[in-house]
């Protein structure tokens, strides 16, 4: 019966460590996470500009989610993950996530 228990115990145990080995960064070699001027939400302000009501929040919420996508695919190239990743996208997008109208 203790054999079961300790395989339990083993496989959690590796379920907590596992995610903290991945999220480390190798100190051999430092990356520069450097994101792109907030341009982007400015960018997504700029051309809803002229529309109104559902027409603006449609099109703003395809801008930011393209904007993020593509946020994203920087932080993968550069191998951001974790927490830093998360504000990684915050910063290149230029914001908290939430939209203004």
């Amino acid at each position: 019966m203790k054999l079961p228990a300790i395989a339990v115990a083993a496989s959690l145990v590796c379920l907590i460590i596992a995610p903290v080995f991945a999220q480390t960064t190798p100190s051999a070699a430092p990356t520069a996470t450097v994101p792109v001027p907030a341009a982007k939400r400015v960018t997504c302000l700029a051309t809803t500009a002229s529309l109104k009501g559902q027409d603006k929040r449609d099109q703003m919420q395809l801008c930011l989610a393209q904007a993020r996508v593509d946020c994203l695919k920087q932080a993968i190239d550069q191998k951001v993950v974790g927490a830093p990743r998360k504000s990684f996208i915050k910063t290149c997008v230029g914001g908290d996530g939430t939209e203004q109208q």
